[in-house]
């Protein structure tokens, strides 16, 4: 049985690049598969990412962080207030330093289009060999996997990994379903620019609408992700800009000086969805073709690195021994690994979210008083920070900064 490759990867973005990166970096053969590929490196659209310490390591492990290093902003402290717009935060609060832990800062803030160019020259400078045309159909037998592309050409590998977003037609094409729920949320992500310095400190403010998070970009800059009702995200979304920060100044507060939007402006609807199965013969998700979760964490593109993490691992430990990488027994260890994981993750942002997105007076004090709770003891906020960090759990060896 001949095989253009060990691995077919479907969507070339942030998630599908790396992984390819990581799978090569073992010695497999990797077709990366996407109708557009990301090029990054464009001018600023206001879009940005967290990355955990964990992610930081494996960007690194993989070559990717020198390209990046010097446009990631390091995140030092994170604050974390309950809040109405307009008034002081409350005296209670979450604040978590990175100087309490050993290894460094908690994690870092990224430009997209800085994250895309370093992820897509590495690629480019790899083995992994890039097609740029969409997957139209699959279909799986005992032996492997066959992808029949827009351009005509047909493709067979051990394995199709499904790296295709959130309606990822490699999930659809393999029925796995996904679970999930629309929130009454939608998220407005943008840029601006301030006077003061934030010394690199992220905020997240928990207003009765949803939560603020101020991140921090290199310079007098910082990202905004800010949850609001559907109806009223697209009230300020159809604002002109200085509608925009009109609507924006009394949440955002004036800790930091002056403020002006930079670069674009977006909103989308939240929702969480999970996969009922991670895997299906011949077939494996990752990134948000497995879970969409929350924005309130910060921790969509981390979880998807994890994803990454895990399952080069599986098919890097699997080829040593002989396996067939696209074996069901295979692909169950990355589904074992990562499902419980990433449900914990789902079933906490939810849970945050519907707490603090509201103005119940006996839940606001409740939740106060838990932050403050949290603050004062030194082992719970050091273990929430560890969690920041992405340093709790069973770590695949990508995420330990080591490679596979």
């Amino acid at each position: 049985m001949s095989y253009d490759a060990d691995v077919l990867i479907a969507g070339g973005g942030l998630v599908g690049g790396t992984l390819a990166l990581a799978l090569t970096s073992a010695g497999l053969d990797v077709i990366l598969i996407d109708p557009a590929p990301e090029a990054g490196g464009a001018g600023f659209d206001g879009r940005s990412s967290a990355l955990a310490l964990t992610s930081q390591r494996l960007l690194k492990a993989l070559g990717v962080w020198a390209r990046l290093a010097d446009d990631a902003q390091p995140i030092l402290q994170i604050k974390v207030t309950d809040g109405r717009a307009g008034e002081a935060p409350s005296p209670f609060a979450l604040e978590f330093d990175h100087a309490e832990i050993e290894e460094g800062p908690m994690g870092y803030m990224a430009e997209n289009r800085h994250l895309r160019f370093a992820i897509a020259s590495t690629v480019a400078e790899s083995p992994v060999r890039a097609i740029a045309a969409g997957v139209t159909a699959q279909s799986t037998d005992g032996a492997g996997v066959s992808a029949n592309l827009a351009d005509g050409r047909r493709l067979r590998g051990r394995v199709l990994i499904g790296c295709d977003g959130r309606d990822s037609g490699t999930a659809r094409r393999a029925g796995i379903r996904h679970v999930g729920w629309r929130y009454l949320q939608s998220a407005l992500i943008c840029a601006v620019r301030h006077e003061r310095p934030h010394g690199g400190v992220a905020h997240q403010f928990f207003m009765p609408e949803g939560p603020l998070a101020i991140l921090p970009l290199t310079g007098n800059r910082s990202s905004i992700v800010w949850s609001q009702p559907h109806a009223q995200a697209a009230r300020v979304m159809a604002l002109d800009e200085a509608g925009y920060l009109a609507a924006l100044r009394p949440r955002f507060g004036g800790f930091l000086g002056e403020i002006a939007l930079e670069g674009e402006r977006y909103t989308y609807p939240l929702s969480l969805s999970l996969a009922q199965h991670f895997v299906a013969p011949r077939v494996a998700l990752a990134g948000d073709a497995a879970h969409v979760v929350h924005p309130i964490a910060g921790q969509g593109l981390n979880a998807g690195l994890k994803d990454v993490a895990a399952l080069a691992q599986v098919l890097a430990e699997a080829r040593r021994r002989g396996e067939d990488v696209g074996a069901p027994d295979v692909l169950a260890r990355y589904q074992t690994w990562r499902r419980f994981d990433v449900t914990a993750l789902a079933v906490a942002t939810d849970a945050f979210n519907r707490l603090f997105s509201n103005d119940n007076p006996l839940l606001r004090f409740g939740r106060d008083i838990g932050m403050g709770l949290v603050n004062a003891l030194p082992g719970a906020r050091r273990g929430a920070i560890r969690e920041a960090a992405g340093l709790t759990g069973d770590l695949p060896r990508l995420l330990q900064g080591r490679p596979l």
